[in-house]
């Protein structure tokens, strides 16, 4: 039976075309801000590691937030990660950056404007038939308004994929503090200033990327329903994906 998505999660044209154009290296996806005439290029797919998500539930959030410090310093209990409600096969699996650029010039001086466009992490290699928005095991798709964005936030511009029954071991290098400062954390420093953290208890993974504002989560759906890909778009509520 073929997949036929919920009106009120399925991508829009716009949105549509963001998540298919990003991931293709060549691609423009828009123009250099007040420089229209200086397109914004897909230069590349980066694989920046892979994740172990042997329990086959998902979190994807900031894995840390700024109003919950009080909360962290006092190992007091916070509110509960964004799990999404879809399941995932356990596995291994690849996690992805899309790169674009677009140099720009400000004060007299160049920038290449290198920027993150999306984050993916591949499920399958099957071809994607449709998108729609990933819900959060909370979320309540009754009172989502027409047009609305589902997402999470994130102050510090960080989001991250990791295994839900691993959340706590896994975010604890985030969230330790002592005499009032955070602890450094040892923690693999990966391409696109992403980190990965292992928890062996467990044998599960949680690894960061950029997502500035937070993100919205999408979920690539084949012809039969399965999903293939996960990608989170980021920037401010309001952008095409």
């Amino acid at each position: 039976m073929e997949w036929i998505g919920d009106a009120r999660l399925v991508a829009g044209p716009e949105a549509t075309w963001y998540l298919e154009t990003a991931f293709t290296p060549g691609e423009h996806l828009g123009t250099v801000y007040d420089d229209p005439t200086t397109p914004i290029v897909v230069t590349g797919i980066e694989e920046v590691t892979t994740i172990r998500v042997p329990s086959g539930r998902l979190v994807v959030d900031a894995p840390w937030h700024d109003d919950e410090v009080r909360e962290y310093k006092r190992g007091l209990p916070t509110k509960p990660p964004r799990e999404l409600a879809v399941r995932i096969p356990p596995g291994t699996y690849r996690v992805e950056i899309a790169w674009t650029a677009g140099p720009y010039e400000f004060f007299g001086e160049h920038f290449d404007g290198v920027e993150c466009a999306a984050t993916r992490l591949c499920i399958s290699d099957d071809p994607v038939a449709g998108w729609e928005m990933g819900l959060g095991v909370d979320d309540d798709i009754d009172r989502l308004q027409p047009g609305e964005q589902i997402r999470f936030y994130s102050d510090a511009n960080v989001g991250c994929f990791a295994d839900a029954d691993a959340w706590t071991a896994l975010t604890a290098p985030f969230r330790t503090y002592v005499d009032g400062e955070p602890v450094p954390r040892n923690s693999e420093q990966l391409p696109g200033w992403c980190e990965r953290i292992t928890d062996e208890s467990h044998q599960a993974d949680l690894v960061t990327f950029t997502a500035e504002s937070g993100g919205v989560v999408w979920l690539g759906r084949t012809k039969t329903g399965d999903v293939a890909v996960i990608v989170v778009t980021s920037g401010m509520p309001g952008a095409k994906a």
